[in-house]
């Protein structure tokens, strides 16, 4: 059973809880909030990520709840003071508290871009301060995960993708979720079995080093290997001498085919890959083999798989494992989770927040929002920011250069219901409509933009109604 059924209101840091206890201590429980969760800087020197983990924050508002257990353990907290940190008036709160919230999402495998919401909550302000830790830690690692995979089959283009990285994972939870962020990416295949079974990727894998080195002839090893594996002959020929072991794959490749098997592949996971592909590419075609592919690993990611597109590498299938699965030179996307607007009661106005910060980057928008994608011709041209509950304009400014620009053509909003009052009434769709769905985006998204390195930026405007807020807001802040 999944932590989040049982302890999902309990994977969350200290300061949630003590912050809920101020706010009930001070009579502002039944306030109703609005947060948003964004990110503000593309992962991967990138220009976009792909949102990704909906289904485990769906899982986590459904269970959201606090036990007997958890109760207990807060009761036995002690201050500075060393006086039990919560009274038992709070305590009964959190016993009988039911959350109830309107949760609004990104559909998984939507292109997201800096300081646009993927997530929205409004709900009373304890609900929405306790949701922050948990909704943070369920997004960030499954966007970051597949925004990596993304990058890496852009890379491969044509060529396919096995994620391969279940031992190389943080944890057994980290690598099924990277397995699934990779499937929604675009790759061929895992070679995670419990990922395969549980979310129906399909299953890769041939053998280890130690299946050669436990024969006495590389030979041998190939042929019983490939005798037992007739349908799913793929021989793993670097453990001693490459080259050579591309060729006794060859004479095994033979017997093989002449007793009713197939060599479907040999893989090389050292050396100089781009050369050795060519070598293999060449004497497989010229023995006949033309038909077996040739699949390489060894640390690729990206970069390197572009590298040795662009030098002309013989390679059908691209295995790629630590540097997707803990994505490798990104380890954390930095999502935050900010509030936006605050009322005593639902028929008050809405009082609009903003953080303020010396980094320009780090000062948060107001509002109620939602995400405007405008297209044309059927690719993406720019997201508006806009406030759903208050006045809308046809102008926005762009959040980047100050300009102002006129809106026009077709757009779509993003952000869709997923909860209303904590009651689900969103139709989770298949995992392959997911994958089919975050293909489709990545064709709307321009060539410029999907660039490895150096991209293009991408148009995030603020309508001009919610602009007007935010600049009222600061200058009164920084009176």
């Amino acid at each position: 059973m999944s932590f989040l059924r049982t302890n999902g209101a309990m994977l969350n840091d200290l300061y949630q809880i003590t912050m809920s206890y101020a706010y009930w201590k001070n009579g502002m429980a039944n306030h109703e909030s609005v947060f948003h969760l964004f990110y503000r800087k593309a992962p991967f020197k990138g220009s976009f990520s792909i949102f990704s983990g909906l289904d485990r924050v769906i899982e986590l508002v459904e269970n959201f709840k606090f036990d007997e257990g958890d109760i207990d353990w807060l009761r036995h907290l002690n201050g500075n003071d060393e006086k039990p940190l919560f009274e038992e008036g709070f305590l009964s709160f959190l016993s009988d508290f039911k959350l109830e919230v309107d949760l609004d999402s990104l559909a998984e495998g939507t292109v997201a871009f800096p300081n646009t919401p993927m997530v929205r909550v409004k709900g009373n302000i304890i609900a929405c301060q306790l949701l922050e830790t948990p909704l943070l830690n369920l997004v960030n690692f499954d966007t970051l995960a597949t925004t990596k995979a993304v990058r890496i089959c852009l890379a491969a283009k044509s060529s396919e993708v096995f994620e391969l990285g279940l031992r190389r994972a943080q944890t057994p939870e980290a690598g099924m979720r990277a397995s699934r962020a990779a499937w929604i990416a675009g790759c061929a295949g895992t070679s995670n079995i419990l990922a395969a079974k549980t979310y129906g990727i399909p299953p890769q894998g041939t053998h280890a080093h130690s299946w050669v080195m436990s024969h006495a002839d590389e030979l041998d090893a190939f042929l019983k290997y490939g005798l037992a594996m007739p349908g799913n002959c793929v021989l793993l020929v670097d453990t001693y001498d490459t080259e050579e072991g591309v060729k006794k794959a060859i004479v095994a490749g033979r017997e093989i085919e002449e007793k009713g098997g197939k060599l479907t592949g040999i893989r090389l996971d050292s050396g100089n890959l781009l050369e050795l592909s060519k070598i293999s590419r060449k004497l497989l075609n010229t023995a006949g083999f033309k038909h077996t592919k040739i699949i390489a690993s060894n640390d690729l990611d990206e970069y390197a798989i572009e590298d040795l597109k662009a030098k002309g590498a013989r390679i059908d299938i691209y295995g790629v494992g630590t540097r997707l699965v803990t994505a490798y030179d990104q380890p954390a996307l930095g999502g935050v989770y900010k509030l936006a607007a605050i009322r005593a009661k639902t028929d008050d106005e809405w009082d609009y927040k903003l953080k303020l910060s010396n980094d320009p980057i780090k000062v948060s928008n107001p509002g109620v929002q939602q995400v405007r994608r405008y297209s044309l011709n059927g690719v993406f041209i720019s997201d508006v920011i806009y406030n759903e509950e208050g006045p809308q304009s046809d102008v926005a400014v762009n959040l980047k250069t100050g300009l102002s620009e006129i809106l026009d053509g077709e757009f779509v909003d993003l952000l869709q219901p997923v909860f209303r009052q904590s009651q689900l009434v969103y139709e989770i769709p298949e995992l392959s409509e997911t994958r089919e769905y975050c293909r489709a985006q990545l064709t709307s998204l321009r060539r410029e933009l999907k660039a490895t390195i150096f991209p293009d930026n991408y148009k995030v405007l603020l309508d001009d109604e919610l602009y007007r807020i935010k600049v009222d807001l600061l200058n009164t802040l920084r009176v």
